[in-house]
């Protein structure tokens, strides 16, 4: 049975991808629920996603259409965090922590549109700005779409400069939160107290085919974030 993250991936896409044009009805719950084998409830969770992202308009008893994009929407590309580290006048330093090549796990798989028995690449790594941890990188590569991958040891580039080579311009979803950091997060980002983390979890595909999934990890305290209509986005 799909679950409500991979049923959203794929009504995203076919919004993203112009197959649903603005002002298309979508199908009904109901028909939604038979066509992925799964329950209303998995299909209304994966809606409610899209209804807060903006790309549709649900109203009772109308149904759901998808939303005309505004002219003027706050852009967020992908930043490379070297070069974000760099332009705030600071010495960038990566650290490689882990490399390895896995069976992701379940909600991961459906992230990347991976079957159950298909490995992909995990890894986890360290961002400083003047030696001191500015972002935790936790990702899962998609071997199938970037076998290439294998190849590269990531002890000398960052998986996210090396991607940003490789797929300058994939679909991209975003998700924000501000969130109470795990025990190796705290120790990793060296924070103190209770002090909270901001997390960032993008994932990335071209032509219907999982890029990469990744968890962003940033101390609060050192991590802001704006938009602008009408330029890149600023990270800092």
């Amino acid at each position: 049975m799909r679950s409500y993250k991979e049923i959203r991936g794929i009504l995203q896409e076919r919004i993203t991808s112009h197959q649903w044009q603005p002002g298309d009805l979508l199908p009904s719950e109901q028909a939604l629920s038979e066509d992925f084998g799964c329950t209303r409830t998995t299909v209304n969770r994966a809606m409610r996603e899209l209804a807060d992202a903006g790309l549709v308009e649900r109203r009772r008893k109308a149904g759901t259409r998808v939303i005309q994009p505004k002219s003027h929407p706050a852009t967020l590309t992908i930043p490379v965090i070297r070069q974000e580290i760099e332009n705030k006048g600071q010495t960038y330093k990566y650290l490689l922590l882990e490399r390895i090549e896995a069976l992701p796990p379940e909600d991961i798989r459906a992230q990347l549109g991976l079957k159950e028995n298909e490995k992909a690449l995990f890894l986890k790594s360290l961002h400083y700005g003047d030696g001191i941890p500015q972002q935790l990188d936790v990702r899962w590569v998609n071997l199938i779409t970037l076998p290439e991958a294998l190849d590269e040891s990531f002890a000398d580039i960052g998986p996210n400069e090396w991607l940003l080579q490789r797929v300058p311009h994939p679909n991209i979803e975003h998700v924000f939160r501000a969130d109470t950091p795990t025990a190796e997060e705290q120790r990793l980002l060296q924070l103190a107290g209770n002090e909270p983390v901001f997390t960032i979890e993008r994932r990335t595909w071209i032509i219907g085919k999982g890029v990469t999934y990744v968890r962003l990890v940033h101390p609060g305290s050192r991590y802001r974030m704006a938009t602008r209509s009408s330029a890149e986005p600023i990270f800092s």
